[in-house]
């Protein structure tokens, strides 16, 4: 794909650095939510992919990509896409806010490949003004994973933008299905990889480690573990530390700050977070709790048993 020639306007816009995905160690990819002063901007072609998606209330913008020439009123969620090798021009009539996520061609090639996408279908197009609520929905927790501050396992933000890698690639024309493939994890390898989820709570786990675990490419993997465990790979990891912080904290033998750093979490207000939407207590309320009546008695997380058992394993 040929990138444009230079554009002639002067830039008359500012860019504020927010928030940045930088030091998460997030491999591949990334994000900054970006603001964005009313003017002209020019991005230069990139050797990654881009995705600005539009934040906060509707804006006046004309933009030229790939010698195209596009008004409109840029509405909460709309995502401008811009392969690698492209440059373009934004005019932006007020201020706004725009989450930026760049995406590696490596990281980009390894997921569509081990999708089995014919080289042809492989190649993202240029899309302005993108509306894709499933995207819209991937871009959101995206964005809370920088919202949070936490410098937390990057298993989730993988697994967030290998499905938009997906998406993108279903968006330009050309996606995969795993139709006739297997639908759940057989016991042998269920058994495998949730032994060894356990035994690495405190570990930086990632979707490819889990994957090759398997021996499954990480967007096969990701489909039949949910199927096979009720929830998406990452849930299970936040929601085992959880359970697992819970005991501990119960046993009354370690700090709060000890229990974070023991169970995976990155502080122990990153541990609170979890603890607060998945069990609607804080780590403070379950000691308090444990030491009035001798055992927790708020809810419990059902769903995230040690074994495999919210579907049959078949096959």
């Amino acid at each position: 794909m040929n990138a444009v020639s230079p554009l002639p306007m002067p830039i008359s816009g500012s860019r504020v650095n927010l928030r940045s995905s930088s030091g998460r160690g997030w491999n591949g990819f990334g994000a900054a939510l970006l603001g964005i002063s009313a003017g002209t901007h020019r991005i230069p072609a990139m050797p990654h992919h881009r995705v600005g998606v539009h934040v906060g209330p509707p804006v006046m913008a004309r933009c030229m990509c790939e010698q195209r020439r596009y008004s409109r009123i840029q509405a909460h969620g709309d995502a401008d896409v811009i392969p690698a090798g492209l440059e373009g021009q934004w005019t932006d009539e007020s201020d706004c806010t725009i989450l930026s996520i760049w995406i590696s061609e490596s990281f980009t090639r390894k997921t569509l490949e081990q999708l089995e996408l014919k080289s042809g279908d492989a190649e993202f197009r240029p899309q302005l003004q993108m509306r894709d609520p499933r995207f819209q929905h991937l871009a959101w927790a995206l964005q809370a994973e920088l919202d949070a501050g936490d410098a937390s396992d990057p298993l989730f933000a993988e697994s967030l933008c290998t499905a938009m890698v997906v998406r993108l690639a279903h968006n330009g024309g050309g996606i995969a299905t795993l139709e006739g493939r297997r639908r759940t994890l057989a016991p042998r390898t269920a058994t495998s990889v949730i032994d060894f989820i356990e035994s690495n709570l405190d570990q930086r786990l990632t979707l490819d480690e889990l994957a090759a675990l398997a021996q499954l490419s990480a967007p096969h993997f990701k489909v039949l573990f949910r199927e096979t465990l009720g929830v998406p790979v990452h849930r299970y990891v936040v929601q085992r530390r959880v359970e697992r912080a819970k005991a501990l904290l119960l046993q009354g033998k370690l700090s709060t700050s000890q229990v974070a750093l023991e169970t995976g979490f990155s502080h122990q207000s990153h541990m609170a977070h979890w603890m607060n939407r998945l069990l609607g207590l804080t780590p403070r309320e379950i000691v308090k709790d444990s030491g009035k009546t001798g055992h927790l008695a708020g809810p419990t997380l059902a769903s995230t048993a040690h074994t495999p058992h919210k579907k049959p394993l078949s096959r």
